[in-house]
């Protein structure tokens, strides 16, 4: 069984480069487009898959919401699969972030696999809530199905099935409505 896994459409902090996180933001009109332009191209391209899932976040759910309206497949809401938080840094820039809390970054940015923005997660956090929403979704499904989610999400998966340093996770970063295709049975050999 395949999991397509699409990041959501852009976002005005997307656009603004503000770090968005467990901050609920719309799509805004060109995510609109976009989630639109990706249903079209994974009915063109016709793309097999019996459920679409989503994260609880608004600029997830609207984009599996096109996606269902689109090939006519119900979307399912899933808690766990929601972005990073990473709580006094969200709406800064990365920039921004550096400048006002430097000791805090410096430190995350070394070891982000563990250590927790302030007020926020680790990418270890993240983990142990998506793996079980991932298993949960593997559990219930015998054919593919697509789940709409976060950047951190899927780059934080690859670097887990790979095992690849999360100081390399940039490597995996995912443009708006991407699609990045992964195998259910390497998550559940992992399990």
């Amino acid at each position: 069984m395949k999991l397509f896994l699409i990041r959501h459409g852009q976002t005005d902090w997307n656009l603004k480069g503000k770090i968005q996180g467990s901050c609920d933001i719309e799509l805004n009109d060109i995510g609109i487009k976009q989630a639109e332009e990706l249903s079209n191209k994974i009915l063109e391209e016709g793309y097999k898959f019996s459920k679409i899932y989503s994260s609880l976040q608004r600029r997830a759910a609207k984009t599996a919401e096109i996606l269902s309206h689109a090939t006519n497949i119900d979307y399912i809401l899933i808690k766990g699969l929601e972005e990073m938080n990473l709580g006094k840094w969200e709406g800064l820039s990365w920039t921004e972030v550096k400048e006002k809390y430097p000791i805090e970054y410096g430190k995350w940015y070394i070891n982000r696999k563990y250590t927790k923005t302030p007020m926020g997660e680790s990418y270890q956090d993240l983990l142990e809530r998506v793996l079980p929403a991932m298993h949960k979704i593997i559990n219930e499904n015998s054919e593919d199905v697509l789940i709409v989610t976060h950047s951190a999400v899927i780059m934080s998966i690859q670097c887990y099935l790979t095992n690849t340093p999360f100081e390399e996770m940039i490597k995996f970063r995912t443009g708006n409505t991407s699609i990045t295709e992964i195998d259910s049975k390497l998550l559940m050999k992992r399990k």
